[in-house]
């Protein structure tokens, strides 16, 4: 058994991720090395509060399929990020509040987030409801019609459509240090609180990504 804490541990995996999630923006052409430094104007604020038994579960669970999710040793509140829904009409992540979110921001010049996207469709489908949901944000910018036209072609029938063409959303979650590239995704609680994340693909519709987001979702834990 290896004496290395689950702390270390984390850091290291999300140190290892950062890399890799670099290395695929050049991959894709640079894209990510080239990202406005400006925010959405919904910053997150600093109400959450650590969860030590939450976090614990977190990473005793997050193995196979999604053994690159890491638990936050700083979570914070997401709330307050903003974008649009497929009308254009405003929308946010406090309109989940009481229910566990997986946030997912990915693009169509993103190659790992084009495969991603048909098992997030399946998580949507097989796990959506009252107390889980998925939000898939894009972040194409210019007009909507090449990411919708992607959802028509791939046959993503569950996932509702969201956009921020501005990449703010991207760029507060980089500002917190999670957000290196993309795909990213948050595992967030109840409480509208960051708990876990992932920069890279996972395959959402397994077992073992199910198992992880019950972690939260029957915890109990930071719920709203």
């Amino acid at each position: 058994m290896s004496d290395e804490t689950p702390k270390a541990s984390n850091g290291r995996r999300l140190g290892l991720v950062a890399v890799l999630a670099l290395l695929c923006g050049v991959a894709a052409g640079g894209a990510v090395l080239y990202v406005s430094e400006t925010g959405s104007g919904n910053e997150v604020a600093d109400r959450c509060t650590l969860d030590e038994t939450l976090s614990a579960a977190l990473d005793a669970n997050a193995r196979g399929e999604v053994a690159a999710v890491a638990p936050l040793d700083k979570p914070f509140d997401v709330s307050a990020i903003a974008f649009e829904d497929a009308n254009g009409a405003a929308a946010s992540l406090a309109d989940f509040a009481g229910s566990t979110v997986l946030v997912n921001l990915w693009a169509t010049w993103c190659g790992p987030c084009r495969e991603e996207m048909p098992a997030l469709d399946a998580l949507e489908r097989e796990q959506g409801g009252e107390d889980f949901a998925v939000v898939p944000i894009n972040v194409d910018m210019g007009d909507p019609q090449k990411p919708k036209d992607f959802y028509a072609e791939t046959g993503l029938t569950a996932l509702p459509f969201y956009r921020d063409e501005t990449m703010g959303v991207f760029n507060d979650l980089k500002g917190q240090g999670v957000a290196f590239g993309l795909p990213v995704s948050l595992l967030v609680g109840p409480d509208g609180c960051a708990r876990a994340a992932i920069n890279g693909p996972a395959e959402w519709a397994s077992p073992d990504a199910v198992r992880l987001i019950d972690v939260v979702r029957e915890s109990g834990a930071g719920a709203a």
